[in-house]
């Protein structure tokens, strides 16, 4: 149980309790929401670069490789300054570092600079990590333990609602304000058009660190319930027996996580490129990010319908059908044209958008006392989408629309895991566990 604010003795922390969490809970999910939406402006901000700095797909998505690097380095000094300072003021750092992050973009917009660009994302993806590290174990325990899931559904659903809003803020305040993005797909854009269009993130950008270091001053003026305890490791004595790497269902769900983000992020940041082919979506890259809110908002949708299912349905025969359906989705995707192949690309986002919670749930199934330690592992396996980079490889090589079949093979392997590699052995008994990192 979480400790009661220490400005109210016991009882008036009890009385307190409801209305202090679900002040709290409205809060933190601004955060949930932000990161979610600063990570999709990704899959257009992608497309204006390409044009901007007339990129290779492997350049354009280094962009994202970048993302998911700062990602994994990050993470262990994250949890140590957590440490240190308190989650309080960590939620109220990785604000101010993604703040200042968001300031320089506007720097490299100016210069124009795509090493700067590179950097500061870098920067505002290390923000996000320290949010990701903090704010998830502190909606898990703060509150009533028998509405953890609940409050964790909540702050889920402002992730996705921030997902589905970055493509519309982002195809109309940056590829709407561009010539690139306005322009019919091939066209070549003079020196003084690349140099206007390097302006565009300016603003949107700029906007985005006002209202991180206005949420930043919001938080370290709110009397949020302390953590206390609840979040404490188990002790090393109750651990030493045991192995992680005796528990089949970690050991093939940390690659299952990597592989899936591979495939997730690979279609989010390819996407508008794909659309707005002549012989795809026959549109600009503005008309194109519009379409991609469609993707993410199919991720939402999909999380409902997975929930309801596995109410009935194990949630490995519930995963097993979800990726035969993303694999053959993704096969129309690869082979098919026209309005075919865009909407294939876009019904993905449906069957992808239970594969992290699900993958993660079931990969830390029996490992009792071991359970924080396999999550961790888990979580580090999200930089899995720095190697997006491959993607754009085969695409420079082979063609865009042949590169999404590194997302069909994605897609079995998260098969695999389904109806094998899920199964537990060696299993302990469960301890708790009522979160799971968002996707």
């Amino acid at each position: 149980m979480p400790a009661a604010p220490s400005t109210t003795g016991p009882a008036g922390a009890v009385s307190d309790a409801p209305r202090s969490y679900t002040a709290a809970l409205t809060l933190l999910a601004s955060l949930f929401f932000m990161w979610g939406f600063i990570t999709v402006i990704n899959g257009t901000l992608l497309p204006h670069l390409r044009s901007v700095f007339d990129l290779s797909y492997f350049e354009a998505t280094l962009i994202e490789s970048v993302w998911f690097i700062a990602y994994f380095f990050a993470s262990i000094p994250s949890a140590k300054l957590i440490e240190r300072i308190g989650y309080q003021k960590s939620l109220v750092t990785g604000l101010l570092i993604m703040a200042v992050g968001s300031a320089g973009m506007m720097l490299a917009a100016s210069l124009p600079s795509y090493g700067v660009t590179l950097f500061m994302l870098f920067v505002i993806a290390s923000g996000i990590t320290l949010l990701q590290v903090a704010a998830n174990p502190y909606v898990a325990v703060v509150g009533k333990p028998e509405t953890a899931s609940s409050r964790l559904n909540l702050v889920q659903a402002m992730n996705s609602a921030g997902t589905m809003l970055a493509p519309l803020f982002g195809a109309y305040l940056i590829l709407g304000r561009s010539t690139g993005g306005t322009a019919a797909h091939g066209t070549v854009l003079t020196e003084a058009e690349r140099l206007a269009d390097a302006q565009a993130v300016i603003l949107p950008y700029g906007l985005v660190a006002v209202v991180l270091v206005l949420l930043a001053v919001v938080i370290a003026r709110f009397p949020l319930p302390a953590m206390g305890q609840a979040t404490s490791r188990v002790a090393r004595e109750e651990r030493r027996n045991h192995s992680l790497w005796r528990h089949r269902n970690l050991v093939w769900g940390v690659p299952a996580i990597f592989i899936y983000l591979i495939a997730e992020i690979g279609v989010g940041n390819l996407f508008v490129n794909f659309v707005s082919r002549p012989d795809i979506g026959n549109m600009t890259n503005e008309q194109a990010g519009h379409y991609l809110t469609l993707l993410w908002g199919g991720m939402m949708v999909g999380r409902f319908i997975g929930a309801a299912l596995m109410q009935k349905i194990r949630p490995e025969t519930v995963l097993a059908a979800f990726s035969i359906a993303a694999f053959l989705v993704m096969l129309v995707t690869v082979f098919a044209s026209g309005p075919v192949a865009m909407w294939a690309l876009i019904l993905v986002g449906l069957f992808h958008s239970i594969m992290f919670p699900t993958i993660f749930t079931l990969a830390i199934r029996g490992l009792g006392p071991l359970t924080e330690e396999g999550s961790g592992l888990l979580i580090m396996a999200i930089a899995g989408g720095a190697l997006v980079f491959v993607q754009g490889m085969i695409a420079d090589a082979y063609g865009l629309q042949m590169s999404f079949l590194l997302t069909a093979v994605c897609e079995l392997y998260v098969l695999f895991y389904a109806l094998w590699g899920a199964k537990p052995t060696n299993a302990l008994p469960d301890v708790t566990v009522e979160q799971a990192p968002a996707s």
